[in-house]
């Protein structure tokens, strides 16, 4: 099987080509981009499918980072891939974040959970708790930090994500230390491609997955105008 992924979530602007039957990325790329995803991600995806060798109508399937994460970039990467998928004629599917994250870390120890933490901002994160066979222990969501380092009481835990740092930070000192602390400004663009290998198009559609309501807000309207409007 043949699969692109895109990453445009976090800090990152990245795209692989991976081939499973040889289990190797043909190609890749990852710029580090706080913004700008819009302009750079579909000049990165072709250079990554020329170094691939491919035209996209050999792909599979193409898999994208549908959240948590900045909702530009989101729209950015889900975009592409949708418009991709429907011109290769080919499915899409979405991975989070948290399990992109969350992947790199599973099985390295049965022991220890996994918890992926993603900066929310105002002393919030995106958090989940996978156990290190990666079955769920808490599901994904918006917690303030306090709340999020509770999950000492699964005990000694791997962090991984962007807040990995802040979690580690605050973490108790009586309770059990984190075996490790792994913060990186946007997951692995292998085990993106990895994860939708393994997905189900029907059950993971690629659209957005935000867990909370954007930040920005739409202006307010003129007096003249509002009153216009609800007339």
């Amino acid at each position: 099987m043949l699969i692109l992924a895109i990453d445009t979530a976090l800090d990152a602007c990245a795209a692989a080509v991976l081939d499973t039957e040889t289990a190797e990325l043909r190609a890749r790329e990852s710029l580090p981009m706080k913004r700008g995803h819009a302009e750079a991600l579909m000049p990165l995806i072709a250079r990554v499918m020329q170094s691939a060798d491919l035209t996209f109508s050999s792909l599979d399937r193409i898999a994208v980072t549908v959240g948590p994460g900045s909702f530009t970039g989101l729209r950015v990467g889900i975009s592409a891939a949708r418009g991709l998928a429907l011109a290769a004629g080919k499915p899409a599917v979405g991975l989070t974040t948290l399990s992109a994250y969350a992947a790199a870390v599973v099985g390295q120890s049965k022991s220890a959970p996994v918890i992926s933490a993603i900066d929310a901002r105002h002393d919030h994160v995106y958090f989940q708790i996978v156990a290190g066979d990666g079955s769920q222990l808490v599901r994904p969501g918006i917690v303030p930090i306090d709340e999020a380092i509770a999950a000492s009481q699964f005990g000694a835990p791997h962090l991984v994500g962007n807040a990995a740092n802040l979690l580690a930070g605050r973490w108790p000192k009586d309770a059990p230390q984190p075996v490790a602390v792994d913060a990186q400004p946007a997951p692995g663009i292998g085990w993106v491609a990895w994860l939708g290998a393994a997905a189900d198009p029907e059950t993971n559609p690629a659209r957005p997955f935000y867990l909370k309501a954007p930040d920005a807000k739409p202006a307010a309207l003129p007096p003249l105008a509002a009153q216009a409007a609800n007339s």
